[in-house]
């Protein structure tokens, strides 16, 4: 085996395990525990208004995004989607909580989002559709950085800035303050 096959098997696995995980997450969303309505109420809850809207669009894009990358197709495009997914459930859900999972922290969002980018840099990899249809050369690089990463945070701020109404505090005097 040559070093460019391994190369290409190594990105198939991570696009795969990557991929296949953020599917899970949308298909979740859909399909089990408390669907698509459960899945509302609780966006409502955190400040994402309309939460039906943004749960619908939250899983169809973990299932799209996480499908398109796990096949390597528009690998960049993919990688944008699951940075910016990733973005809004940092600011949203686990900024407060401080960097480590175990107590609901930024960290899984993080990694996440980082392997995504770094995907969309080294490229799909020869094992991929994006090879098959001839673009996998395209959009990779600093390009692949800049459609994932600056492409996923800037959608991220621009759905943030639109839609995120954080639910108001309450003082222990009575006194509403803001969550943020």
């Amino acid at each position: 085996m040559d070093f460019s096959t391994e190369i290409d098997i190594a990105l198939l696995i991570a696009r795969v395990a990557l991929g296949l995980t953020i599917f899970a997450h949308g298909y979740n969303k859909f399909f089990k525990g408390g669907k698509i309505e459960g899945t509302a109420g609780w966006f409502s809850s955190i400040g994402m208004r309309p939460g039906k809207m943004h749960a619908i669009f939250a899983a169809a894009g973990e299932m799209g995004s996480g499908l398109f990358l796990a096949f390597g197709l528009a690998t960049s495009i993919a990688a944008l989607g699951i940075v910016g997914l990733m973005a809004v459930a940092a600011w949203v859900v686990h900024r407060h909580n401080g960097f480590f999972i175990i107590k609901e922290g930024w960290e899984y969002t993080f990694i996440i989002a980082v392997f995504a980018v770094i995907i969309a840099m080294i490229g799909p990899g020869d094992i991929s559709l994006d090879y098959a249809i001839g673009i996998n050369e395209s959009i990779d690089g600093w390009i692949g950085l800049i459609v994932a990463g600056g492409g996923g945070i800037s959608a991220a701020a621009l759905l943030l800035s639109i839609f995120y109404h954080p639910p108001k505090e309450t003082a222990t005097n009575g006194e509403t303050l803001a969550a943020d």
